[in-house]
């Protein structure tokens, strides 16, 4: 579960990969979706992930919903919420009823939702694949490759959404044959946020038990 997670964290930090200066027609695409998304001061959306390797004759969904606001976020898929405010990190499991807290840590904060605006800076090259229609609206593709050989992701696929400029949805293509598909789904720009949405509140989880490393 910490791997899909990981994973997700990952794919979130390609809604912004503006400003890189390589494909311009790419690069136009990806500043005006940048632009977009900056102009937000919070967000939530429902997404699904898709795990398929064909050599291997897999095929998983799982869905889970995201909120973003600033440094702060919340993330929860198949009986795990992650909560954070910047500075601490709690980690909900849901069947032990347990809670994890931690302090959060450069690694974990460079690939964190709330970053997703500041990882495009460097580390990969981008080129504008075309059209494709989803749902209905016409879709622009822009494919990401790392500049690290090492990477274990070795392409990412954008559809970003002439319409709107919004990331509709996006793969990641590993070297051991997996491939992740994430769809954005009721997505919600400046939603309404209760003032503890990024704290973990104890009165509300009835018995849990706190495992605290901070």
């Amino acid at each position: 579960m910490k791997k899909f997670v990981s994973l997700l964290l990952l794919a979130l930090m390609f809604v912004n990969l503006a400003f890189a200066q390589q494909d311009p027609k790419a690069g136009k695409i990806l500043n005006a979706m940048s632009q977009k998304y900056r102009t937000m001061k919070a967000f939530k959306a429902d997404f699904a992930q898709t795990l398929e390797n064909p050599s291997a004759k897999v095929k998983e969904t799982m869905n889970g919903n995201i909120t973003v606001s600033g440094d702060k976020y919340r993330l929860g898929v198949s009986g795990q919420e992650i909560i954070s405010d910047g500075k601490t990190m709690y980690t909900f499991l849901k069947d032990a009823n347990e809670v994890t807290i931690t302090e959060t840590d450069a690694e974990a904060e460079a690939m964190a939702p709330s970053k997703i605006f500041d990882m495009y800076k460097k580390g990969y090259k981008y080129a504008y694949a075309g059209t494709e229609t989803l749902g209905g609206v016409k879709h622009d593709v822009i494919e990401l490759s790392p500049e690290d050989r090492k990477n274990p992701i070795y392409k990412v696929r954008l559809y970003i959404s002439q319409k709107d400029k919004t990331l509709k949805s996006w793969e990641m293509f590993r070297n051991n044959g997996n491939r992740y598909t994430y769809t954005i789904n009721n997505f919600q720009a400046n939603p309404s946020l209760a003032s503890d949405a990024f704290t973990f509140n104890k009165a509300k989880y009835k018995g849990v038990s706190v495992v605290d490393l901070r």
